[in-house]
């Protein structure tokens, strides 16, 4: 394998994307009043080149919710939802703007539902968008000419509520150079479904595992999800952290106090009890270890992008990491399934340590071991 192929294995923790396409370099984060609160369909959440992520990590005042519904958003009174209807008034016609606006990102079929689904949602005053020419979205074909792409939509509609339609143009920076990216890779050869189909088996599709493995330090972490007091749907608090160095089998291992009330059930599913939970580490403690285990120039390996999400809530970004689960399946042309499972079809016996983190970490650690004993 090339290490220009090489490169596009490893993933940015901020974008998602591979980073030769990261496009979280050209990120231009500006300030609105006007609070933006993002519902992604659970499908689009998974799309490549979706932009609402993007849209999200431009407006620093802004949240980002993966639902099927608006029901658990703290909405105040003066919100509005950036929604087509009938019955919707054109942003560049409004007596006063929103202090919060709702903006529901999917394919509209998926955005229709979302919508459908929530009474919140469907009682909110709506806001349309007319734009006066196509999107820049050449990568994505769009149902109609003037349909634009998430970040598009908000960075026009926020520039006519503050009386400056142009001021927002700056975020759109990331977005045209995704799209520039994405067209020049296209340009190159193959779609990646094709490369896939088509793929020389012979090719070392575990060489950036190969390549970390005396690096590698694998992580899974656990965590605490219930929803705030207002009902709001946040993101996960991190209560429990365990690690492998794979190459010494050297442990690490933590539990964090919970900063929330416990979510139900959560106990149960973690397999410890809530008295050790609470009486965990603080989280700067617990990070200030995790650290010092870790050291500079690791690379953290994680089965997808939970862990490495439950680590960036806490403040922590590894300087390189690995998604192991997207290097299983690449090995043996097809998904993996859960991390045990796919342990067990390798030879692994199950492990016991403390909780489910502690099975899952044995398993991870032998998955890695076993893959890199594969012959190439």
């Amino acid at each position: 394998m090339t290490p220009e192929v090489i490169d596009t294995r490893e993933v940015c923790y901020r974008c998602r994307r591979p980073r030769s396409v990261c496009w979280c370099g050209a990120l231009k984060p500006m300030h609105s009043p006007t609070r933006v609160v993002f519902v992604q369909h659970p499908r689009e959440s998974r799309v490549p080149i979706s932009t609402c992520r993007m849209a999200h990590l431009s407006l620093p005042n802004s949240e980002l919710h993966v639902a099927l519904t608006g029901e658990k958003l703290d909405l105040p009174s003066d919100a509005a939802v950036l929604f087509p209807s009938d019955e919707a008034v054109d942003v560049t016609k409004l007596d006063r703007p929103p202090g919060t606006l709702v903006v529901v990102d999917g394919t509209w079929s998926n955005a229709k539902k979302v919508v459908n689904r929530s009474p919140k949602l469907k009682a909110l005053p709506r806001i349309s968008l007319n734009p006066d020419r196509p999107g820049n979205y050449r990568i994505r074909k769009e149902p109609k000419a003037h349909c634009l792409s998430t970040i598009e939509a908000v960075a026009l509609v926020l520039g006519h509520l503050e009386g400056q339609p142009l001021k927002f143009q700056p975020i759109l920076s990331a977005f045209d150079r995704m799209v520039e990216t994405q067209i020049d890779h296209i340009g190159k050869g193959p779609s990646r479904h094709a490369r896939f189909k088509h793929r020389n088996k012979n090719v070392d599709q575990l060489a950036p595992l190969r390549a970390a493995f005396e690096r590698l330090v694998v992580a899974y972490g656990e965590g605490n999800g219930l929803p705030g007091k207002s009902g709001a749907r946040v993101r996960p608090e991190l209560i429990q952290l365990v690690a492998e160095r794979v190459a010494t089998g050297e442990r690490f291992e933590t539990l964090v106090a919970p900063r929330r009330e416990l979510a139900p059930r959560v106990t149960f599913h973690l397999d410890v009890t809530e008295a050790e939970l609470l009486a965990g580490a603080s989280v700067e403690a617990a990070l200030a270890s995790w650290r010092a285990f870790v050291g500079p120039g690791a690379v953290v390996g994680t089965w997808g992008a939970f862990t490495l999400d439950l680590l960036e809530v806490e403040g922590y970004r590894p300087e390189t990491s690995l998604n192991l689960k997207h290097l299983a399946s690449q090995s043996v042309y097809r998904s993996t399934g859960g991390m045990e499972k796919f342990a067990e079809e390798l030879g692994h016996v199950p492990a016991f340590g403390r909780g489910r983190a502690g099975r899952r970490i044995a398993a991870l650690g032998e998955i890695v071991r076993k893959l890199v004993r594969q012959p190439r």
